[in-house]
């Protein structure tokens, strides 16, 4: 799994490429929670690139999702593929993520 960072239009971008899976969830919760603490925060998953998630991968997408509502910012999942869309929407996240 590789998770860099990006800033493009006042959104703070993670492009995850590989997979999240129990061993490398620890290394993307690493990488986001240097920026969900920030207020006000648009916090993007870029998951175009991200062939597979583990239920903790889904612990650090929740995680995510509470500490930038939680700061006052958004949180939104983007170019998600058919796999990974499938499990979000299979555990019932998809209702309460912005997906894009």
């Amino acid at each position: 799994m590789e998770a860099r960072i990006l800033e493009q239009d006042n959104e703070k971008i993670v492009v995850i490429e590989g997979r999240v899976d129990t061993i490398t969830a620890m290394e993307l919760e690493n990488v986001a929670s240097t920026l969900w603490t920030q207020s006000g925060i648009t916090l993007v998953f870029d998951c175009e690139k991200l062939e597979y998630l583990s239920s903790s991968g889904l612990r650090v997408i929740l995680t995510a999702h509470k500490q930038v509502s939680a700061n006052g910012g958004k949180f939104i999942v983007r170019n998600l593929t058919r796999e990974v869309r499938a499990v979000i929407d299979l555990t019932g996240f998809s209702r309460i993520l912005s997906i894009e």
